[in-house]
């Protein structure tokens, strides 16, 4: 080991000691920070110490809900990972999860890394992080201001994955974006997919991103619709259509926000499972870590255990329990996300719905996607919402435009006391759903930190 790798491990293993210990962090992403800067190489030499080399798990929707069942499904097959739990997903996220895992000898101790990366640092991490497994889960519209379009993400995806002939990548069929990034690479691949027509929408949502073949331009068609723009599909001018999928999910069954129930299929294996996760874009988070653990010899048995004892990470669905209400969180950061988790709401309402919006950096700045969700869903549901967050006047005034009865609405731009307000006159046991976007979920931790009703968010 060289003078400089172990300077900059003793260096980020304190700063993360430092950050832990006077609680002004998790130690998720500063030390992977210094350790780039002191060895640049760092990721590149600690990850190639993994013997079972990576999985990365990337999408615009669902990479941490993914990336954490992949890790259980490995680790209920006796394997031992190196993970960004937390979901610090840049290259100085990642280091700093390789860094936690390594001793001072620069020794990394794990047999292979399950890393979810961000779209947009994908095509940055792929040549250094050399993925055995790659899991590509969606495409939506997503802080536009960052990311651009669809396609142009899916254009960097497609070029990063050139350059790996050795990967398999598990793709989701139904996306047909995703389908165009790995079509005709040569490289080998696993579709997943829903194949259970009862889950369809029966039309396209105004919202959806991808409407046009990739190849010649002439618009999908539909036998049914999934979610968003996913589907089985198919382009009458070039011939192009859905691959068919390799695991699939059928006979699928929600309760809400209390969990899904289907049977997972795949060459030479089925399963009849109940996710403790809603809606069926959770079913596509499982059948991506599903096909990941396939390609990666885990046993049936050990995937089926992963799945029914999952425990959501931190505001994906997990539940709290806060001044006798039980809050339940559910992120909600684009048109896609927003108008699946609005589905789930309309089938099984909660007693109230408290919807938060920031627009700091990485919720987008660009808030004018608020037009592009249902909200109309929730006009005939007779319960209080209340409109929070820094853009808490945009929200009411697109709830009041959806037909949300001014005397169902609060507005309340502070966090805390919008908690308090959603709260007021719910019975004892009542529940508060909540819909943050991505730092409203940070600021909301640290509000219900401070009352020690959760860890901090590197402890999860």
């Amino acid at each position: 080991m060289t003078v400089g790798l172990r300077f900059a491990l003793i260096l980020a293993k304190s700063a993360a000691r430092l950050s832990r210990g006077l609680r002004v962090g998790g130690g998720t992403t500063l030390p992977g920070r210094l350790a780039r800067r002191v060895y640049p190489g760092i990721l590149e030499t600690l990850a190639s110490q993994l013997p079972r080399g990576t999985v990365v798990v990337s999408g615009t929707n669902g990479k941490t809900t993914t990336a954490r069942l992949v890790t259980e499904m490995l680790r209920e097959a006796g394997l031992r990972t190196v993970h960004n739990r937390a979901g610090a997903n840049l290259p100085s996220g990642i280091a700093s999860a390789l860094v936690e895992a390594a001793d001072l000898r620069g020794q990394v101790r794990g047999e292979v890394g399950v890393f979810e990366v961000d779209e947009a640092a994908f095509p940055l991490l792929i040549p250094v992080l050399r993925p055995r497994v790659v899991v590509l889960l969606n495409l939506f519209r997503d802080q536009l201001d960052r990311y651009g379009e669809v396609e142009t993400v899916a254009h960097r995806w497609r070029a990063a994955l050139q350059g790996l002939p050795e990967a398999k990548v598990c793709f989701n069929a139904d996306d047909p974006q995703v389908a165009a990034v790995v079509r005709d690479l040569g490289l080998a691949t696993v579709p997943f997919g829903v194949e259970d027509e009862g889950c369809g929408l029966g039309a396209m949502e105004d919202a959806a991103d991808v409407r046009y073949c990739y190849r010649c331009g002439a618009p999908y068609t539909y036998e049914v619709v999934y979610l968003s723009h996913a589907g089985r599909y198919a382009c009458e001018g070039c011939g192009v259509r859905r691959p068919d999928p390799a695991v699939y999910a059928e006979a699928i069954r929600t309760d809400g926000t209390r969990g899904t129930e289907a049977s997972l299929v795949w060459p030479g294996g089925r399963l009849r499972v109940r996710i403790p996760l809603p809606g069926l874009y959770n079913v596509y988070n499982a059948l991506g870590a599903t096909a990941a653990a396939v390609c990666l010899g885990v046993p049936a048995e050990a995937v089926g255990r992963a799945l029914q004892g999952f425990r959501p990470a931190f505001g994906r669905a997990e539940r709290v329990r806060w001044r006798g209400v039980e809050l339940e969180i559910l992120l909600a950061k684009n048109p896609a996300g927003f108008n699946a988790l609005l589905r789930v709401v309309t089938q099984h309402p909660p007693d109230a719905l408290l919807v938060v919006i920031h627009d700091r950096t990485a919720d987008g700045r660009d808030v004018s996607w608020l037009w592009d969700v249902d909200f109309e869903a929730l006009r005939t549901l007779p319960l209080p919402v209340v409109a929070s967050g820094l853009r808490a006047a945009d929200l009411a005034l697109r709830l009041r435009y959806a037909g949300v009865p001014e005397g169902r609405l609060r507005v309340e731009p502070d966090l805390a006391r919008a908690l308090q307000v959603a709260a007021q006159g719910l019975p004892e046991g009542g529940t508060l759903l909540v819909l943050p976007t991505y730092t409203a979920l940070l600021d909301l931790r640290r509000i219900l930190q401070r009352e020690g009703v959760v860890p901090g968010f590197w402890e999860d």
